[in-house]
């Protein structure tokens, strides 16, 4: 599992390549090669990508079961969060900042007196206290509406390529990161959201908000994507004009001349 609040996945074993994607703390990872004096581990993440990390950001779990499948956990909803060693903000800096998405495993029982902090275990099994108005309990898969919503917050954050968490997204990982948390799992890059089965094709006249958007030279170089909010625009991250998260509309160059393909997650067609 990984043991850094993001770790980079870089193309060969060598951190003088190009990362192309990330996994966020304690996450499961495949190791699927070794090489470098075992240095480097080729790993295969749960979307089913590949890359190579060094061994050093992995933590080979020691107990019986994966990192937080021994009971409940909890998920970070706060963009960042910090964990302490203590119940004090004041007394030492943060063990951690984790990103969005990060799961914890709580140590049960284990909450202060007025109920604002709560006790976890890392994969590196050091405990940490971390404030409860940054966790949600019980996440469940959000509606369309409320997907939105979710990505307005994230509105400014500068993009990063290979980036696929709040420190950072490109703009396939960031419409995977929505679609995530409506529940439904969908490829990393672009060009394979596009052709993914979970999807089917809607024209740019039916476009509903949640749609998905690929850009490109044509349908087979498709090198963007983006989520269609309704009333003609799009949300995005993108490195056009400002590179943060952004909304563009659709009428606009360069986005109405390069629009190639539109998806509809299937699950969405009623």
């Amino acid at each position: 599992m990984v043991a850094l609040p993001v770790a980079n996945m870089y193309s060969s074993a060598t951190e003088n390549t190009d990362v192309v994607s990330q996994a966020i703390l304690g996450s499961d990872v495949v190791v699927l090669e070794v090489k470098n004096k075992k240095k480097w581990a080729k790993v295969r993440t749960p979307d089913q990508y590949t890359g190579w990390m060094p061994i050093s950001e992995l933590r080979k779990w020691s107990g019986e079961k994966p990192y937080g499948s021994q009971g409940h956990t909890v998920q970070v909803e706060s963009l960042f969060a910090n964990l302490y060693r203590d119940r004090d903000v004041t007394q030492h800096r943060p063990l951690l900042t984790v990103p969005f998405e990060t799961h914890l495993e709580p140590i049960a029982d284990r909450t202060d007196e007025e109920g604002r902090w709560m006790q976890v275990i890392l994969p590196d099994r050091r405990t940490a206290w971390i404030q409860r108005s940054d966790v949600n309990p019980d996440p469940k898969p959000l509606t369309i509406e409320q997907a939105i919503d979710l990505a307005k917050r994230f509105l400014g954050l500068p993009y990063l390529w290979g980036g696929r968490s709040s420190y950072g997204y490109d703009c396939s990982g960031f419409t995977q990161m929505l679609l995530r948390s409506r529940g439904i799992n969908m490829p990393r890059d672009a060009d394979l959201q596009a052709g993914w089965e979970g999807a089917e094709v809607v024209g740019r006249e039916d476009l509903r908000a949640g749609d998905l958007l690929f850009f490109g030279a044509s349908p087979d170089k498709i090198t963007h994507t983006g989520m269609y909010i309704g009333g003609g625009e799009f949300i995005h991250d993108t490195t056009h004009g400002h590179p943060v998260v952004q909304i563009s509309r659709l009428e606009e160059e360069p986005w109405t001349r390069i629009l190639v393909a539109c998806r509809r997650v299937k699950a969405d067609r009623n």
